[in-house]
């Protein structure tokens, strides 16, 4: 086995450009070792969540160094579409970022030119850290630009008015639409299967495929993915570490408490 020695391969991008519909989840458990299984299991990308996990700098680093050891390949999603929270995240090694809550073409300019070192930004530069190996990575200011892959997630009706602007700024090199907080902000939350959400999620992916930019999704169930990969969706997520967990632990619960309580009551009686 040949290890990589170059930083800059940015693995989300190299994985979007092969055949198939990238399959990811979430990361809410907020631990490197759930990161790390997860990463083994089979997923293709690993969504770090900054925005709705209580991570600090050193947990995000920690799992993304755990992330680094599997086939998957890491996403950090920002809190906040900020230049502070950028610059910590990318010099961390998070080359593709998601930035939550974009509504306009301006907020997507501010966020590309967080991610971008001058001339085309304004990410402040430094030279020793993990993005660049260490200080090892040759040529890593003149490269990280284009290594770089920025994410803008559509979380409301006023982004999705204006996708088409947003996905026409040089350096988003993807959308990502929010069906959760798109339900909430329609009126129907916690109900992404309401027909009126529905129909906005298949008209963001045609709309998509028309200009020819990727775009996301994330869903709660297998079945609900399937479906959002049928109407084109580039790349997709299942659930969460902490849902899927939840949902299996529910089940055992389920399936084995009749015959407890079947037991108990044979034993008093």
């Amino acid at each position: 086995m040949t290890y990589c020695t170059d930083p800059l391969l940015n693995p989300f991008r190299e994985r979007l450009q092969q055949a198939g519909t990238p399959l990811g989840t979430w990361l809410m458990s907020g631990t490197s070792s759930t990161a790390e299984a997860m990463g083994r299991a089979g997923f293709d990308w690993l969504l770090v969540d900054q925005e709705h996990v209580p991570l600090d700098e050193k947990d995000t680093l920690h799992i993304l160094q755990a992330i680094a050891g599997t086939p998957a390949a890491p996403v950090v999603r920002l809190a906040a579409n900020d230049m502070v929270l950028f610059k910590r995240a990318l010099d961390m090694g998070a080359q593709t970022v998601m930035v939550p809550f974009v509504d306009s073409a301006q907020e997507a300019r501010n966020a590309v030119s967080y991610a971008k070192y001058p001339p085309q930004g304004q990410r402040g530069f430094a030279a020793v850290f993990r993005a660049s190996g260490y200080g090892t990575a040759k040529d890593y200011g003149k490269r990280a630009n284009d290594s770089v892959f920025t994410i803008i997630q559509l979380e409301t009706p006023k982004a999705v008015a204006a996708l088409e602007e947003i996905a026409a700024v040089e350096g988003v090199d993807a959308l990502f639409l929010g069906p959760g907080d798109l339900s909430a902000n329609m009126g129907h939350i916690g109900n992404i299967l309401h027909p009126e959400v529905q129909a906005v999620i298949a008209d963001v992916a045609a709309r998509c495929k028309k200009i020819g930019i990727p775009c996301g999704i994330v869903g709660p169930t297998p079945e609900v993915v399937s479906s959002f990969v049928a109407m084109g969706y580039s790349f997709v997520a299942v659930a969460s570490d902490m849902g899927m967990m939840m949902r299996q632990a529910t089940a055992f619960i389920e399936a084995i408490t009749p015959n407890l309580t079947k037991g108990f009551e044979s034993s008093v009686y």
